[in-house]
């Protein structure tokens, strides 16, 4: 019944996190788009009103025309739209599922004692650490000296995050390390609207609502932290959907393809923050497929030598010998392991035919990325590992 709760509450968690994600960055994206599309005001009465910038549109049977106040307003109207919720909903449907599965469930997630052996408490509070730290080693980045030249900023987070994917690989499983990552730029994002942005726009209503002209630095301050989140966007959409895909989180070099993907992530979209301007430059588009290129060649199988003659083959019986052993408490119509009520990906490996029509699947999270058993719970051996490689390249190179 355990496994059942879980599921649902893992289930009604990412919907409701994947909405208010898509609302968030929905929003994001369009005000972006919106910035680098803005035209100086045509009329001359909307300059003198202290319009910097507007743009027309057509969208939905209707005409809109969207303009900027450089700073400040002569009056704050009525109704006044924020974007907030979106951000704040995230990050909490983002902790509750954090919570649910990589801390509650840390012992099948999160540690992985082929990594490090760690206990529950000591793992939790490691994750923990990293989504604080890693706020407030940014923040304190930002309102340096050093967060006044961009560039070179950029370089300094590029060496920061390459080393804490590294760490983080060093100590949790490859799938943990990679959301623990993920949560901690999504930390991050939204730290920036609550301790940043939404205080300056504050302040902003404030001094308009009071007729005195708003401190030009809350609006700097705001579009700094608005021009990191769009760049960090990608990178985290891709450690959401990572857990799907044990090629990148299972890999020797995790940590290094980690950090490539969220490279080419953040390169895609400073082409688009370009193209909005009408300057695309072919070089940050460029360079990410490359990046791409090089994960896949990288990490694409390597061909494999036909058996030994003269080691003995091994038979089916034996392979699934070892994959009842290690994988069917999870991977049964009704799975014996706790925090399982169903199987995962609908994978059943009960019966030899079905560890036979699952031999490709098998072998991948088993002996190429390592990934399965999960968090190695069964305690599978490298023995055991390298059995079901031969029982494998037997089917498939020597053909028996």
């Amino acid at each position: 019944m355990e496994g059942y709760v879980l599921e649902w509450l893992n289930l009604l968690g990412r919907w409701v996190h994947l909405v208010t994600g898509i609302a968030w960055i929905g929003a994001s994206f369009y005000f972006v788009w919106l910035d680098n599309h803005l035209e100086i005001p045509a009329k001359e009465e909307d300059r003198a009103q202290g319009v910097g910038g507007e743009l027309w549109a057509v969208h939905g049977g209707g005409f809109y025309n969207a303009q900027k106040y450089t700073n400040g307003v002569p009056a704050i109207p009525p109704t006044l739209h924020w974007f907030k919720w979106e951000a704040y909903t995230t990050l909490i449907t983002g902790a509750f599922l954090m919570a649910l599965i990589y801390w509650y469930q840390a012992e099948i997630y999160l540690i992985d004692p082929g990594v490090m052996s760690l206990s529950k408490p000591i793992a939790v509070a490691l994750g923990i650490l990293t989504l604080v730290g890693g706020w407030l080693g940014y923040d304190a980045l930002c309102k340096s000296r050093l967060g006044q030249r961009e560039n070179l900023m950029a370089l300094v987070l590029l060496v920061a995050l390459t080393v804490i994917a590294w760490a983080l690989c060093q100590v949790f499983s490859g799938r943990g390390a990679y959301m623990h990552f993920g949560a901690m730029l999504g930390t991050i994002m939204v730290a920036n609207v609550y301790f940043v942005i939404m205080p300056g726009q504050r302040a902003m209503v404030a001094a308009s609502s009071e007729g005195v002209q708003p401190d030009p630095m809350h609006g700097k301050r705001a579009k700094q932290r608005s021009v990191h989140n769009t760049y960090f966007t990608l990178p985290v959409l891709f450690v959401m959907i990572s857990n799907h895909y044990a090629m990148t989180w299972g890999h020797e070099y995790n940590w290094l393809v980690l950090i490539a993907m969220s490279v080419a992530g953040a390169l895609i979209r400073v082409h688009f923050v370009q193209a909005h301007k009408g300057k695309p430059s072919p070089v940050p588009a460029s360079v990410a497929a490359l990046l791409l290129l090089g994960i896949i060649t990288a990490i694409a199988p390597r061909p494999r030598p036909a058996p030994d003659a003269s080691v003995p083959t091994v038979s089916l019986a034996e392979a699934h010998a070892i994959v009842e052993a290690r994988c069917t408490s999870c991977h049964a119509d009704v799975p014996t392991q706790a925090g399982f009520s169903a199987p995962p990906a609908g994978v059943v490996l009960e019966t030899p035919e079905q560890t036979q029509a699952q031999a490709s699947t098998i072998h991948q999270q088993v002996v190429v990325t390592r990934a399965m058993p999960i968090g190695n719970l069964t305690g599978i051996t490298d023995d055991e590992r390298a059995t079901i490689d031969r029982w494998f390249l037997a089917n498939t190179v020597g053909g028996n």
